[in-house]
């Protein structure tokens, strides 16, 4: 499957005493670079989530968030300790008696002294699996996303493929006659120019300037590198950088073809031949 460098996923799940979030989101690369928002209490976990993401992912920029949200006690949950709130009370009078003008302890004081509700802690460790679990799960959607952002990739791309296919194939069959016609020409030019010169040095410079506008060698290796863009994709995987590769390759073949162009019609393919090229550039940096 080719896979997209952009995807997004984000996943929640209930726990004790509040619920998991874990969001993930990725964009472009040259190689893989993690960033993580990690909860303080659960920093603990980012070493195991960093394998579990660099198992299932080659490149691109990656954020991981993950956050616990605490829920608020309900009414039925909440017990006073009995012991606590009688010792404070004590405590209260006992100051009051001594220092009859201290300020008394306010219920909200007494609410919010540390223990009052009995052991309200969160046991963070505990929730190592349900996070990875969790994790597990965003990260099955995350690169269902990423697979269907370059499923459609893949399809540009080969599109551009047959785009360029088509130029080469209208412009190969007109090369042989316009080059015998431009041959001509420049025979005739030739012996214009160099009047009473031998036919033989004539036919040699002829000869010379025909190998340079012979573009033969280079339609067929641009056949030859498309086949092998066509190719990768159907392999499928992290093909990106392999890709790219390719994309210099052809716009290098490109290039030559301008550069030995002798007629109008090579000069143009040349040029639609480099635009379909950074059209699908433009595609791959976007491919695992």
């Amino acid at each position: 499957m080719i896979s997209s460098m952009t995807g997004y996923a984000v996943k929640t799940r209930d726990v004790e005493r509040g619920s998991l979030q874990l969001e993930l989101k990725s964009v472009n690369s040259r190689y893989l670079d993690f960033h993580f928002r990690v909860t303080e209490e659960l920093r603990s976990l980012e070493m195991p989530l960093r394998e579990l993401l660099a198992s299932r992912l080659t490149r691109g920029k990656v954020e991981c968030r993950l956050a616990f949200n605490a829920t608020a006690a309900r009414g039925d949950q909440l017990q006073l300790n009995d012991d606590l709130f009688a010792s404070l009370k004590n405590l209260n009078d006992r100051v009051r008696g001594e220092m009859p003008e201290a300020r008394a302890l306010s219920v909200n004081d007494v609410l919010r002294w540390p223990g009052m509700f009995g052991d309200q802690s969160i046991d963070f460790v505990a929730l190592g699996p349900a996070v990875m679990a969790l994790a597990r799960e965003a990260l099955a959607d995350f690169s269902a996303t990423r697979g269907r952002e370059g499923e459609k990739l893949a399809a540009m791309i080969v599109d551009r493929v047959n785009g360029m296919r088509e130029i080469v194939r209208q412009v190969a069959p007109r090369i042989p006659e316009a080059q015998a016609l431009f041959t001509d020409k420049l025979r005739q030019r030739l012996t214009e120019a160099l009047g009473n010169a031998s036919d033989d040095r004539i036919l040699q410079e002829v000869a010379v300037f025909a190998t340079r506008i012979d573009v033969a060698e280079e339609l067929s290796r641009l056949n030859t590198h498309l086949d092998e863009v066509e190719r990768v994709l159907k392999q499928g995987g992290a093909c990106g950088k392999r890709l790219d590769f390719l994309m210099q390759e052809l716009n290098r073949e490109a290039n030559t073809l301008g550069s030995k162009s002798a007629i109008t019609e090579v000069s143009q393919a040349a040029m639609d031949l480099k635009l379909l090229i950074e059209q699908m550039r433009e595609q791959i940096q976007n491919l695992e």
